[in-house]
């Protein structure tokens, strides 16, 4: 992974921002010698954001098997069918 100053940032945003858009490597921002924040390409980030999604629907699913509040199959066939109709 890159790392780059927040004033090298400032200075070469353009060339960052290409090199990002081709590379699709995520770039480390520091400032006073700490990581202040990561810079990554826009399909990157809707690709993380979308894994979020999914795992966090498979977390509620996992959650509402713990809490028993499940279906079975048949009632569930009959649930959507209604719904569809």
């Amino acid at each position: 992974m890159r790392t780059e100053l927040a004033t090298t940032l400032k200075r070469k945003a353009t060339e960052i921002i290409a090199d990002l858009e081709k590379d699709h490597e995520p770039v480390l921002i520091t400032q006073h010698d700490r990581p202040a924040a990561y810079l990554i390409d826009v399909d990157s980030f809707e690709a993380l954001n979308q894994r979020i999604v999914v795992l966090e629907g498979i977390a509620r699913a996992e959650q509402a098997i713990d809490q028993g509040r499940v279906i079975s199959h048949e009632e569930a066939k009959n649930r959507m069918g209604r719904w569809l109709n």
